[in-house]
């Protein structure tokens, strides 16, 4: 993908992204659809000498292409949707399950907690000739929502005190009739306890799926909630 044929407004955004950090685009693959997303390739820029092994949540989850998110695209992409499908994605970092809904020809807004990662998400779906909304979202302290057909998140379980705020959030903007489908780490320690507390007022379904890799197997569990 070579940037100097993005559209201006995007194009001005990766300018000023790329004088800040070392970026590249990494093509994806899912079914018929051709994504690039755009990436920093120098973590260090990005931790400022801290060490997230020691704490998690320092981590910053949105600057990786988790496996998760490759198994939630690749189910968004294998499915028909009705014509005028609204979907959310939640956390969506480098947006690849949110892209492949709109490139299945949905109505979609990405959300983050953080500017820079809107920037990211908008020069990728310009990137990848696709047009979404993206939308600053804090869940602990949501605007008024709108409600969708669909909601997305693919690795968004990593702090137990987010849980309640984002069961929350979910209630204000699934449609009635919507489904909410997540993707996490199987090892996750965090998954059962979200379930179980999302289970009061979600019927909850779930399949394990294989992603494959030259290092590491992941099984990764992709669930689907619908209100009761």
């Amino acid at each position: 993908m070579d940037p100097r044929n993005l559209p201006a407004p995007q194009k001005k955004l990766y300018e000023a992204i790329a004088r800040q950090y070392k970026v590249a685009f990494e093509p994806l693959t899912i079914g018929d659809i051709r994504l690039y997303l755009l990436k920093i390739t120098d973590l260090e820029q990005i931790l400022g000498g801290k060490d997230p092994l020691k704490d998690v949540s320092d981590f910053p989850f949105w600057i990786r292409l988790w496996e998760a998110a490759i198994v939630l695209s690749e189910f968004v992409g294998s499915r028909n949707f009705a014509p005028g499908t609204r979907v959310l994605e939640l956390g969506a970092g480098l947006g690849a399950p949110g892209l492949v809904a709109a490139a299945r020809g949905c109505t979609v807004t990405l959300s983050d907690y953080e500017e820079l990662i809107l920037d990211f998400e908008q020069v990728s779906a310009a990137a990848s000739g696709l047009e979404v909304d993206c939308m600053l979202l804090d869940w602990l302290s949501p605007p008024a929502m709108e409600q969708y057909d669909v909601i997305l998140g693919a690795e968004i379980l990593f702090r137990e005190e987010f849980f309640a705020p984002l069961l929350a959030l979910v209630d204000k903007a699934l449609r009635p009739g919507g489904a909410v489908y997540l993707a996490h780490d199987l090892r996750r320690r965090s998954l059962a306890p979200f379930l179980k507390m999302a289970e009061k007022n979600y019927a909850i379904s779930a399949q394990k799926k294989k992603l494959k890799s030259l290092e590491e197997d992941k099984e990764v569990l992709l669930t689907r909630l619908v209100a009761r």
